[in-house]
């Protein structure tokens, strides 16, 4: 057995993994319930929460085409609204949040190519 931490949107988990090998004759067994995998990071510059909050609005999607500057997410913080703005002009390759998600410092928000 090996034990790790997973980090799921900010909320962290101790899981323990065991190591098998498996007969070329033995069908493979269904997969435990999990817990949902954050999204997959795209190519590009990385957009990072500066602070911990809580995702109010998500403004941009997968494919959308952004300039420098405009507003990405909105995050609460310390019961002010934060807008996360685009560091450059480019196309939004991933968004790794959604809204009512809470997010640590430098979690990862989005992606821009």
């Amino acid at each position: 057995m090996k034990k790790y931490r997973v980090n799921v949107n900010g909320s962290l988990y101790e899981v323990e993994i065991e190591e098998m090998q498996a007969p070329a004759t033995m069908s493979a067994a269904k997969p435990a319930a999990a817990a949902p995998a954050p999204a997959a990071a795209g190519a590009g510059a990385k957009v990072n929460a500066p602070m911990p909050g809580t995702i109010l609005d998500v403004r941009v999607q997968n494919g959308a085409k952004v300039k420098k500057g405009d507003v990405l997410v909105i995050l609460e913080a310390m019961k002010m609204e934060n807008q996360i703005q685009a560091p450059c002009d480019g196309t939004v390759t991933s968004v790794c949040v959604k809204k009512g998600d809470s997010v640590e410092t430098q979690a990862l928000i989005c992606t821009i190519a």
